[in-house]
C-alpha cells in the first residue's frame, strides 16, 4: 500500500493510520513520545519550537494517541518503520529527531534501519538506550520482575496503574515535590487513548531491546538530557552507558531531575533543544 497523508495523518504500508500534528515553518524537528503517551507528551516544545521558527511534527504511535489501533505490529522494527513513514511521506530533509523514553529507542532503531539521510541530529531525553532489563550486555538493568509487575497492573485495572505510575514518573514522591494534578490528570487521559493491546506489547519492547548497534550507526550529533533522580529509567544504565556508544554524543544531566523532563523542566529543557538546534 502506498503511503498517503492527510493535514494530520500519514498512512503506513500496512494501513495503519498515524496520526500527525505538523505546525510551523523551517528546519524540522520530528518527536516521538513515550509509553503509554501521544504527541500530546511534546506539546511545550512543539509550541515553543514553533514560536522561534521551526517546523515541529509529533506523530501518535500505532496503537496509542488518535492513531489506528492494529492487533499487528506493536513491536520496535514497525515503531521505526511508521517513523520512517512520517519522514518519508512528508519529505523532510536536514531533521532533528528527538525522542522521550520509549521515543529515544524509536529514533535510535529508525536510524539503525534506516540511515541518516534525512537527518541532522538527534535527541534522546530520558532514554531507554541502550537498554533497559538486566541482560549480559546490561549485568545492572532493571529485573525483569519490575516489567512483569508493570504488565501485570496494565492487565489488573490500567487506569489505576497509570494515575500510579504518574507519582515517580514527574517525581512527584519525593519530599518536597509540588504536585501538579493536571500532569497527572493529562497522563491519565493520553495513556487511556492507548490500546490496551499496544499499552501491554510494548512493554516488551522498552524494557527488552537491544539498541546498542543502533546507538552506534547514529553518527549525526547527538544530545542525550536524563535526570539524575529518573526512577522510571535509571541513568546510570541508559544515558551514561549510550554515550559511550554514541560517535558524536554529549550528556547533559539534569540534577534532581525525575522521568517527565517535557513537563517538569520544560524551561530548561526548550532552551537547551533550541541552544542545540542553532548550534
Amino acid at each position: 500500500m502506498t503511503a498517503t497523508r492527510t493535514i494530520d495523518s500519514v498512512t503506513a504500508r500496512d494501513g495503519t493510520r498515524i496520526h500527525i500534528a505538523d505546525w510551523g515553518h523551517g528546519a524540522p524537528v520530528v518527536f516521538s513520545h513515550g509509553w503509554p503517551l501521544s504527541g500530546d507528551a511534546w506539546e511545550d516544545q512543539m509550541l515553543f519550537l514553533a514560536n522561534h521558527g521551526y517546523r515541529v511534527i509529533a506523530h501518535d504511535r500505532r496503537g496509542h494517541g488518535r492513531s489506528s489501533q492494529p492487533w499487528h505490529g506493536n513491536d520496535m522494527d514497525t515503531y521505526a518503520d511508521d517513523l520512517a513513514t512520517v519522514l518519508d511521506t512528508l519529505d523532510l530533509t536536514g531533521a532533528t529527531l528527538v525522542g522521550h523514553s520509549t521515543g529515544g529507542g524509536e529514533v535510535a532503531r529508525y536510524i539503525g534501519r534506516h540511515g541518516t539521510g534525512r537527518v541532522a541530529k538527534a535527541v534522546l531525553v530520558g532514554a531507554v538506550t541502550p537498554q533497559m532489563m538486566v541482560s549480559p550486555n546490561n549485568p545492572e538493568g532493571v529485573p525483569m520482575e519490575v516489567f512483569d509487575g508493570i504488565r501485570a497492573g496494565v492487565q489488573a485495572d490500567r487506569a489505576q496503574f497509570f494515575l500510579d505510575l504518574t507519582m515517580p514518573f514527574f517525581g512527584f514522591n519525593r519530599d518536597g515535590a509540588k504536585v501538579s494534578e493536571g500532569m497527572r490528570q493529562s497522563f491519565l487521559r493520553q495513556g487511556l487513548q492507548c490500546s490496551i493491546k499496544s499499552a501491554y506489547a510494548c512493554i516488551k519492547q522498552f524494557s527488552e531491546t537491544d539498541f546498542s548497534e543502533d546507538l552506534k550507526k547514529m553518527t549525526v550529533p547527538t544530545l542525550v538530557v536524563h535526570g539524575d533522580d529518573d526512577q522510571i529509567v535509571p541513568i546510570a544504565t541508559t544515558a551514561r552507558r549510550a554515550v559511550e556508544l554514541l560517535p558524536q554524543g554529549r550528556l547533559s544531566v539534569y540534577e534532581g531531575a525525575g522521568h517527565g523532563l517535557p513537563l517538569t523542566h520544560k524551561d530548561k529543557l526548550n532552551a537547551e533543544l533550541l541552544a542545540f538546534l542553532r548550534g
